[in-house]
C-alpha cells in the first residue's frame, strides 16, 4: 500500500501542479509511476465535470463554460504536456532528419511554429468545448484517464529514441512486462466503458485508437522512437481528437437516426 500511494504521489508531483506530499524518486516509486499516471486524468476530468455542473447550476453562458473546460486541464497539469506538444510541433515543422528533430526537442526556446500550433490548439479546444451539445460527466473522466493510459503505454511498449531523458528513466525503472499488461488492460477497459456511453463515447474511443496508431507511426518515422516530449504531444493530440469526435458524433446523431 505504501508503494502504491508513493507511486501515485510521485505521478501527481511529476505530471500535475497539484500539491502532494513529497516522496523520494526511488526505484519502488518510479517502477509504478506510469501505472498511477491515469489518476491525474481522473483529477483533470473531475475538475471539468465540476465546472460543467457549476455552469449549469448558475446558468452561465456557453462561452464561459467552454473557456473553463479548455483551461482547467492546463491548470491541473501546469502545462507539462503542452510543453512537449510545442517542442514536437517545432521539430515536425523543421522537416529535418530524425537526429536533427531530436536536437530541436531539447532546445528550450519556443519556435514560431510551436507558437502558431499552440494558438490553433487552444482555439480548436475552446471552440469544440463551447459547441459540444451535451457534456457527459463520466465520459470526461474516462477521456482524460484514457489519454494518459495510452501515453504511459506508449512509453512501455514503443522503442525509445534515446537512452536519456525522463521517458527512458521511467521505462528503465518500470517492470515493463507487467506495466504493459496493466496499462493495456486498463486502456481496453476504459475504451469499452466509453463505448457504453453511447455513439459519442464510441467515437471518442475510436479517435483515441486512431491517435495512438498515428503516433506510433510518426514517432518511429520522424524521430526514430518516442521520448517524453512526444508522449506529451500524443496526450494533447488524443484529447483534442476525442473531443472533436464527440462533437461530430453528437451533431451527426440526428441525421443518422433519420437515415435509419
Amino acid at each position: 500500500m505504501k508503494t502504491v500511494l508513493g507511486a501515485a504521489a510521485a505521478a501527481f508531483s511529476m505530471f500535475s501542479a497539484l500539491p502532494v506530499p513529497h516522496v523520494p524518486w526511488d526505484e519502488g516509486h518510479m517502477r509504478w509511476m506510469l501505472a498511477a499516471f491515469p489518476l491525474v486524468g481522473l483529477a483533470a476530468g473531475g475538475a471539468c465535470w465540476a465546472w460543467d455542473a457549476l455552469c449549469g447550476l448558475l446558468a452561465l453562458p456557453d462561452v464561459l463554460r467552454g473557456a473553463g473546460m479548455c483551461l482547467l486541464p492546463v491548470l491541473i497539469t501546469g502545462g507539462v504536456h503542452l510543453d512537449g506538444y510545442a517542442d514536437t510541433c517545432d521539430a515536425l515543422a523543421s522537416h529535418a532528419s530524425p537526429q536533427r528533430r531530436q536536437e530541436i526537442l531539447k532546445d528550450p526556446h519556443l519556435g514560431a511554429f510551436a507558437a502558431i500550433r499552440l494558438c490553433c490548439y487552444f482555439l480548436a479546444s475552446f471552440a469544440l468545448w463551447t459547441a459540444l451539445p451535451r457534456r457527459d460527466g463520466p465520459a470526461l473522466l474516462l477521456t482524460f484517464c484514457l489519454s494518459r493510459t495510452l501515453s504511459g503505454l506508449a512509453i512501455a511498449v514503443l522503442p525509445l529514441a534515446r537512452d536519456t531523458g525522463l521517458a527512458h528513466a521511467f521505462a528503465a525503472a518500470a517492470d515493463r512486462k507487467r506495466l504493459r499488461a496493466l496499462l493495456a488492460s486498463l486502456a481496453v477497459l476504459l475504451a469499452v466503458l466509453l463505448c457504453l456511453r453511447g455513439p459519442a463515447g464510441a467515437a471518442m474511443a475510436a479517435a483515441a485508437l486512431c491517435a495512438f496508431l498515428r503516433f506510433r507511426s510518426m514517432a518511429r518515422n520522424a524521430f526514430g522512437g518516442i521520448s517524453g516530449d512526444l508522449a506529451g504531444w500524443f496526450l494533447q493530440t488524443a484529447e483534442l481528437w476525442m473531443l472533436a469526435a464527440a462533437c461530430a458524433a453528437q451533431y451527426l446523431e440526428p441525421f443518422i437516426r433519420r437515415l435509419l
